[in-house]
């Protein structure tokens, strides 16, 4: 599993002109891919990372803050272009695989208390977003 985590002041995510999840405050936007042997372990892993990460200010975590988590699914980061011009996707997991993970690090977070809001599964969505910092960290799991 891959997550691109950045610490925004605020975010949301639309799909057909209708907000489908947002965070008002600062927080977190994690992006997260997922490949075909990610499971539980993986899962547990990434939540336990974003969840206490000491990325935000004053190092201290979004756990520690209380702060909002936006989840986006985002098959691209497993994007192969090591060969020619058109990035392979044989790496990420199909759609009947990495949807149940993505929900299920989505409940893993809610589970230790924090905010989530989350994006539309497969869907064509338009991500704004307020970096802070910037602050961007790439966790492979």
């Amino acid at each position: 599993m891959r997550a691109v985590l950045q610490r925004v002041t605020h975010a949301r995510v639309t799909v057909g002109g209708e907000v489908v999840g947002a965070i008002d405050r600062p927080g977190l936007v994690v992006l997260v891919g997922v490949r075909r042997t990610d499971g539980p372990e993986e899962v547990a892993t990434m939540a336990r990372k974003i969840a206490t990460l000491r990325i935000m200010r004053g190092e201290t975590s979004v756990l520690d803050e209380g702060a909002p988590v936006l989840v986006v699914s985002q098959f691209t980061l497993y994007a192969d272009t090591r060969k020619g011009r058109r990035p392979s996707w044989s790496g990420a997991a199909p759609a009947e695989v990495a949807d149940p993970v993505v929900e299920q690090v989505a409940d893993a977070l809610r589970s230790q208390g924090l905010d989530v809001a989350q994006g539309r599964f497969g869907a064509d969505m338009a991500v704004e977003l307020v970096n802070d910092g910037p602050v961007t960290v790439i966790l492979d799991i």
